[in-house]
């Protein structure tokens, strides 16, 4: 065989710090953590799993988004901007459900492009570190979509005191006359309460989140029992307007789809938990499925009933469903539909805050962060530590910042998700790793392993032999520091080979061309000829690496690749294409404002990786070998868990 040096640290100069950038993870993180350790609890069943993803997505922005898009997008036809969203989020949906299944550990989006990508692309145009990134992004998400929420409560919760000001005093908003800000006691108090249930045990927090999901659930039900009541009583005025059921035209009900598309944003939340589901592989899947698919129900169900009681020139942008109700005779409803708002809120912080101290365990665990961040308590098998944390700093903000302003934000972070998950669908099915790193723990097994196999092969033992004239040839180096280890020739033949850097290319090509396609189409304020040659170019060659990837087989080791038996996403290269191509069109159009702040969070992110996560990974010091190699030597070694 073959000798080449298969480490990947311990490189000097750029050469190294070149290295860095293209280090990948294990596809299984359990293998690398030692028997005894704390583990999460392995708790959740389906039931657990559509609570937590419905709970997370079904927020109070659907009792105030059905006026606001339908008065300003899609009049009457809301149900079906609302059927285009949830089948745009399906798309990163069944990208979800197939990475989960095969890559079940905590960290969600930011380990499945650890595992694909790597802490950074290879390529000059992205020389960045990608999964890091995606996992800084997706702490900013959730840290400014709990707090954004918490504030979101005590407003909603007023309403059952008597009014916008009447709350207890200690639960009231305050302004501070020498800080000029507006301090909100009950969202801090909310946050710790939550944080505190999440310190207790997934199985108790889950169950707290089902109990309110499965009451929202009840007030969005009773919504549409009663409308539909209302509505056959007075002949559903609204779908009788003179202006049709399209009276923005299609543009506008498209328009409508990309507004309400952010309201199924929170079914990812279920991914995070895959170190704490019994079954992964099966359980995972259905979870993601079924959350997104109730969700859409609930939201076409409510639609439908709203638009036909009320215009939808003359609904209340703010409280359209309680206004929809008064106005046929129901003030009392309004209670109704303000309770239910207020469950929306808390099942939506506490799937806020849930996922947050895994993805920093996921990092810690990495080397990413300081190992404080990736300690388990022994008794409730939850990362304590990393949730206190988040739940402070989640609770601080919500009390002196009106976060409001910064919620585009929220955004950033899942679409960013979104297009690394649907890229790693095309990177495992047409060029999955080939080799995994072996931590430094593990390297004296290999030795080990390696002797034997030299012993075995040589039983005369004849140390003095000429290694150049052997057809296999093995070497072992005694110092780890620069190991040499066993690497074959080349998979298969050099058509493989080809057909794997046709791949790669093609994929690029994908990625680039949606790019400048949708730059170009969001750039209204260039003329018309740099809009056309821009949209040619990016749709040429979106449309060639698609064809390509379509034409071309897919890798052999995509069935073996991680947790094999699981979920397989179905439509592909097309379906993750497409999902590449809708996130990144919305991730465009978030405006400049959301993505100056962004730029600076992430700026933030590319220091603290610079100088703690680069030198700390956990990848600094492995070697590589290919993937049926390692899986022999996690086999063989006593001490680890798979």
């Amino acid at each position: 065989m073959a000798l080449e040096a298969g480490s990947s640290g311990g490189g000097r100069g750029w050469g190294g710090g070149f290295r860095c950038l293209t280090r990948r993870k294990q596809v299984d993180s359990d293998r690398v953590r030692v028997e005894g350790q704390p583990q999460l609890a392995r708790e959740l069943k389906i039931p657990e799993l559509v609570a937590i993803g419905v709970g997370s997505t079904v927020g109070a922005g659907v009792y105030v988004l059905v006026g606001t898009v339908a008065r300003e997008h899609a009049g009457p036809a809301l149900t079906i901007s609302f059927l285009i969203a949830g089948i745009a989020a399906a798309l990163s949906a069944f990208c979800y459900a197939e990475l989960a299944s095969r890559c079940p550990s905590a960290g969600s989006a930011y380990h499945y492009s650890y595992i694909c990508v790597g802490e950074g692309q290879d390529m000059v145009d992205f020389a960045v570190v990608v999964a890091w990134l995606i996992g800084w992004a997706l702490v900013l998400e959730y840290t400014i979509g709990g707090s954004a929420v918490a504030r979101g409560i005590s407003p909603n919760l007023a309403l059952f005191f008597g009014g916008p000001d009447s709350l207890p005093w200690i639960l009231a908003r305050h302004q501070l006359p020498w800080f000029g800000i507006v301090v909100d006691p009950c969202a801090a108090a909310l946050v710790f309460v939550v944080t505190i249930l999440l310190c207790v045990g997934i199985k108790e927090s889950s169950f707290a989140q089902g109990l309110v999901t499965v009451l929202n659930a009840c007030v969005m039900v009773f919504v549409i029992v009663a409308g539909t009541y209302i509505g056959f009583k007075i002949g559903w005025v609204g779908y009788k307007v003179t202006d049709g059921y399209f009276p923005f035209g299609v543009n506008g009900m498209l328009a409508g789809s990309a507004t309400v598309f952010f309201a199924y944003i929170g079914f990812d939340t279920v991914a995070s938990t895959a170190e704490e589901v019994k079954n992964p592989q099966r359980d995972l899947p259905l979870g993601i499925g079924l959350a997104l698919a109730i969700c859409c129900l609930l939201y076409m169900a409510v639609s439908i009933v709203i638009v036909g009681l009320v215009p939808y020139f003359a609904m209340d942008p703010d409280t359209p469903i309680s206004s929809a109700f008064a106005e046929h005779g129901m003030q009392w409803a309004m209670y109704v539909v303000t309770s239910g708002a207020v469950l929306a809120l808390c099942s939506t912080l506490m799937g806020s805050l849930l996922p947050q101290p895994r993805i920093l365990m996921a990092m810690a665990r990495d080397g990413l962060l300081p190992s404080f961040f990736s300690d388990v308590n022994k008794q409730t098998q939850v990362p304590v530590k990393s949730t206190i944390v988040t739940g402070i700093w989640a609770a601080a903000l919500a009390f002196a910042m009106d976060v409001s302003q910064l919620a585009g934000m929220v955004s950033v972070g899942t679409l960013l998700a979104f297009i690394i998950v649907a890229i790693s669908i095309l990177i495992l099915r047409y060029v999955p790793p080939d080799e995994v790193p072996l931590p430094p723990s593990m390297q004296e097994s290999f030795r080990l392993n390696q002797e034997r196999d030299e012993k075995d092969s040589d039983p005369a033992g004849d140390e003095n032999c000429n290694t150049s004239h052997r057809k296999d040839v093995i070497v072992v180096v005694e110092s780890m520091k620069d190991p040499l280890i066993e690497k074959g020739l080349p998979r298969g033949t050099m058509e493989e080979m080809r057909r794997r850097k046709i791949a790669a290319l093609s994929i690029g090509s994908v990625c680039v061309g949606v790019l400048i396609l949708t730059s170009s189409v969001s750039a209204t304020w260039l003329t018309i000829l740099p809009i056309t040659v821009g949209c040619v170019i990016g749709a040429v060659l979106l449309l060639a690496g698609l064809g390509i990837l379509s034409w071309i087989d897919q890798d052999d080791g995509r069935h073996s690749f991680g947790h094999s038996g699981g979920f397989m996403c179905p439509f592909v290269p097309l379906l993750p294409v497409m999902c590449i191509l809708i996130n990144t069109y919305l991730l465009i159009n978030l405006g400049g404002d959301t993505w100056m702040r962004v730029g600076i969070w992430l700026l933030m992110g590319v220091f603290v990786y610079i100088f703690y996560g680069r030198t700390h990974s956990s990848l600094k010091d492995v070697v590589y070998v290919p993937v049926a190699q390692a899986d022999e030597i996690y086999r063989t070694s006593s001490g680890y868990v798979s």
